[in-house]
């Protein structure tokens, strides 16, 4: 009993080698199960940024990289205006450095702001996540306000993300959302911009549980969109087959008419047919 180490019982023969276990390299990470992983090991509260306009929904955090100090658009539920705030007046509780601009994270409820979009529509609403909700407009003139309670065709914003991944926001009347400087250097939001530039450009940061929520419904509607339809035949067979004690009744030929039909794309046709077989005459 001197020898303590556990001994492996797997059976092995004679000149036979012993397989060594091949561990993954840090650059071979990029499997797709690897990814589908670290996601899913991200806090579903962490802050990230947006790949696609689809991804752009629920807590939104808006943030514009203005010179000398970037901005947060807040959300004043008093005066129910869009305030820019500078975000380094927020000073570290300790002596640490800063945080570098896209590692910030909001730090009170008036920088939140609720993106919402309808099923289906390229354009999203952004309603205050303060105060009674509150939604964003912008009107012909290129004038934003942020005091109307109903959405509108005013309160509709079309995202298009850079190639740097910073996001544009598109107003009804082709315009972009933009901080201008007017007289006094004081800043001032307004939607009047033709062109794309350095003052149209913002940061949106959206929570991850609501990207992977964004991605699972386009996985769906892809995998819904490709391949035939599928036929549940057993709950199929037990809605409308009135006779043998619930019993599913699919015999092979069944099977094979069926897969023929689907070939031929007729499919509805044949089950039609065969649901009219089963189904018992006294519940005709």
């Amino acid at each position: 009993m001197g020898d303590d180490k556990v001994r492996s019982t797997k059976l092995k023969f004679k000149g036979d080698k012993s397989k060594k276990k091949r561990r993954r390299e840090d650059g071979e990470e990029g499997s797709s199960s690897t990814k589908r992983r670290k996601e899913d090991d991200v806090d579903p509260e962490t802050w990230v940024l947006p790949e696609n306009p689809n991804e752009i929904r629920g807590p939104t955090f808006i943030i514009h990289p203005s010179d000398p100090s970037p901005i947060s658009l807040n959300f004043n539920s008093t005066t129910n205006r869009v305030v820019l705030h500078l975000i380094d007046k927020e000073k570290p509780e300790d002596d640490s450095e800063p945080q570098s601009l896209l590692e910030r994270t909001p730090t009170d409820v008036s920088q939140v702001w609720v993106t919402t979009r309808v099923a289906g529509s390229p354009t999203i609403n952004i309603r205050s996540g303060s105060g009674e909700g509150k939604f964003l407009s912008a009107d012909q003139l290129g004038i934003v306000s942020c005091d109307r309670d109903a959405r509108g065709p005013q309160e509709e914003w079309t995202p298009v993300i850079m190639p740097d991944g910073m996001v544009a926001l598109m107003n009804l009347y082709e315009k972009y959302l933009s901080v201008d400087e007017v007289a006094g250097g004081s800043l001032q939001l307004r939607a009047d911009s033709d062109e794309v530039g350095f003052k149209e450009r913002f940061w949106l940061k959206i929570q991850s549980k609501y990207k992977k929520e964004a991605n699972e419904e386009e996985k769906k509607k892809k995998e819904g969109m490709t391949g035939p339809p599928k036929i549940d035949e057993t709950a199929t067979n037990h809605l409308y087959q009135a006779w043998g004690a619930g019993r599913s009744v699919v015999s092979s030929d069944d099977k094979k008419k069926l897969k023929h039909a689907r070939k031929e794309g007729r499919l509805a046709e044949a089950l039609l047919d065969r649901r009219a077989k089963l189904k018992s005459d006294r519940f005709c």
